[in-house]
């Protein structure tokens, strides 16, 4: 068993703690990490639903997963509800803009578990309990500051930031935006395409040098050779004495 290269912290709360004596410690339950610096140092699990104690693991204790389990190393150290209740954490804070208006909150992490250094967050705008709900990627360098519960950026909106996961609200969305601006695409190239047809130069002959004045077809009239003094009326084969109604 190794570790991944990368873990989201929702996978390692939803894993259960086995320990190397074979005995299980229960179920994540929180994260243990040092804001100041975004690392992440360890996690909590519970090892029973029915006593207030909760055990606390350095994160160098995990040696390997499973699908379902994550296995140790050593022992916990044990804690109350209270204790880990003054933990500094970012978790289920608010994310503001730079005018401080609320974008959203953050509701999971992606670390390094070799040195527990925190990669990006995860930035949900909606409840993060509704299932297919849409996830944003924020990197520690976008944030500016941060209060216990509170997290502040030069963030414009939510735009800004590249989308980790979609829901079908959210892709119905960029895929109607991406269809207009395709069509708006298209628009403009038949507009170009029209406005070159209207600029080119008037039909010419093929002979016709370019820029001199179109010839008219009646020059080309049959009539214009025809002599009066050659034609004369056609004589009839009958003379008046046959005409019988004379």
């Amino acid at each position: 068993m190794s570790l991944p290269d990368q873990l989201l912290l929702s996978d390692l709360l939803h894993h259960t703690v086995r320990c190397d004596l074979g005995l299980d410690h229960g179920p994540g339950v929180k994260a243990w990490m040092h804001p100041p610096v975004h690392r992440l140092l360890g996690w909590v699990s519970r090892p029973s639903a029915l006593r207030m104690s909760r055990e606390v693991w350095r994160l160098d204790q995990c040696c390997g997963f499973t699908d379902q389990q994550i296995f140790v190393r050593g022992e916990p150290s044990l804690t109350d509800q209270n204790t880990l209740e003054r933990l500094p954490t970012l978790m289920d804070a608010d994310v503001l803009d730079r005018q401080g208006e609320r974008l959203g909150v953050l509701v999971d992490l992606v670390f390094e578990p070799s040195s527990g250094v925190i990669l990006h967050y995860l930035l949900a705008r909606s409840d993060p309990r509704l299932p297919g709900s849409s996830r944003w990627r924020l990197t520690p360098d976008r944030i500016v500051d941060q209060q216990p519960g509170v997290v502040s950026t030069g963030l414009i909106s939510l735009e800004d930031l590249p989308l980790s996961r979609a829901s079908v609200r959210e892709d119905l969305l960029r895929r109607t935006q991406r269809w207009r601006d395709q069509l708006r695409q298209m628009g403009d190239r038949a507009g170009d395409r029209l406005e070159g047809w209207l600029e080119e130069p008037p039909w010419q002959e093929p002979d016709q040098p370019e820029g001199s004045p179109p010839q008219s077809r009646m020059e080309d009239d049959p009539l214009d050779d025809w002599d009066d003094s050659t034609w004369s009326a056609p004589r009839s084969s009958r003379t008046r004495e046959d005409d019988p109604w004379v």
